[in-house]
């Protein structure tokens, strides 16, 4: 384990969530044995032991190349979408795809309505794009690509399907990129959803290692029509998504329990996680997912308090228009969100937050 370093501040801290040991060494805090992580937005259950059962052959799996085109996972994916199999690209991570639809847009106008994802402009950079923050589709209009993601990544606002093919239909020769990495998340189902046949200039991101919990393995997709399909895999490296990945994908699509399981869980306890979080006197911005933001006037204070008790929540000063004003806390397991909520009414009642 890294070993904490004396007097750290929130200014320091990397621009990601989801890696606790380097939270605690960052803010010079010793890591309790038993820490929760609430920063992650990645599906907190467990996973089901018939899908891991059918999925790993170690043996085999290590020992032979990977399918390059991904065509079991891509066949399912199809399937699934109501789609043709040149409309599915597997990626490693939906990160991949992001840096492989940034390559396009070399020296170019492009935008990220915000707040959002930070690694969205951070790939836009790396290829020499020009990216200006924007905080509504109007203002986007004169952009050659817009990235935003829906469900949104850190607020959980959710824009509608028709209001963004509008945007796509007003603006034919904009490309528009929707990350929909948390769209299985939704507390309130939604049945209408973007088309991307009768949309050539739009792109849907997904990430399935959010809804399986398989963040390690790396493994998303993208939706698209079929020219954008050709063009992103023409740059994408031969066998980028590993066996392991694809075999896990497609164990875990394959349960279609799970999925009923995730919505189930999540329109149940965050509810319940919210009015644990109100209770204990912190006020919760609306949120059509699983993750929140929860105001506080001393974000600091806060996360240091919640982390010498073993629980870490996801700091915002790296998303613009937020700025450390919140922090974003996704709801896991009953009993670890009793445990946060717990902690939050010590730290109110001691007066270390409000």
């Amino acid at each position: 384990m890294s070993q904490p370093s004396p007097g750290g501040t929130l200014r320091a801290l990397r621009a990601h969530g989801a890696n606790p040991e380097k939270l605690y060494a960052a803010l010079g805090i010793p890591m309790p044995a038993d820490v929760i992580d609430f920063s992650t937005n990645a599906c907190a259950l467990p996973w089901p032991d018939e899908a891991v059962g059918r999925a790993i052959d170690t043996a085999r799996l290590a020992s032979a190349y990977p399918d390059d085109e991904c065509l079991a996972l891509r066949r399912l994916i199809a399937a699934r979408e109501g789609l043709a199999l040149e409309n599915v690209l597997v990626s490693n991570g939906s990160n991949e795809a992001l840096y492989l639809l940034a390559s396009f847009f070399a020296g170019r106008r492009t935008a990220v309505l915000q707040p959002s994802y930070g690694e969205y402009a951070r790939a836009l950079r790396a290829f020499g794009a020009e990216v200006e923050d924007v905080f509504s589709l109007d203002a986007a209009g004169g952009a050659d690509l817009l990235i935003l993601s829906n469900p949104c990544n850190p607020t959980g606002a959710y824009l509608p399907p028709d209001e963004l093919a509008r945007f796509a239909a007003d603006h034919p020769d904009a490309t528009l990129a929707v990350d929909e990495a948390y769209i299985d998340f939704l507390l309130t189902r939604k049945g209408e959803r973007l088309d991307v046949r009768a949309l050539p200039n739009v792109l849907l991101l997904r990430s399935l290692t959010k809804t399986y919990h398989l963040s390690g393995a790396r493994i998303g997709y993208v939706l698209a029509g079929e020219g954008w399909i050709r063009r992103l895999g023409s740059r994408q490296p031969t066998w980028s998504v590993n066996a392991f990945a694809q075999a896990l994908a497609l164990a875990f699509m394959e349960d279609e329990g799970f999925l009923a399981r995730l919505r189930t869980h999540y329109a149940e306890e965050t509810p319940r996680l919210v009015r644990a979080v109100e209770a204990a006197g912190f006020r919760v911005r609306p949120s059509c997912v699983h993750y929140f933001l929860m105001e506080t006037e001393d974000d600091e204070a806060l996360i240091r308090g919640l982390m010498e008790r073993g629980i870490v929540v996801r700091h915002t000063r790296n998303f613009p228009g937020i700025e450390g004003r919140c922090v974003r806390i996704a709801t896991r397991t009953c009993q670890e969100d009793r445990r946060l909520a717990g902690a939050l009414r010590e730290l109110r009642e001691r007066g270390v937050c409000r």
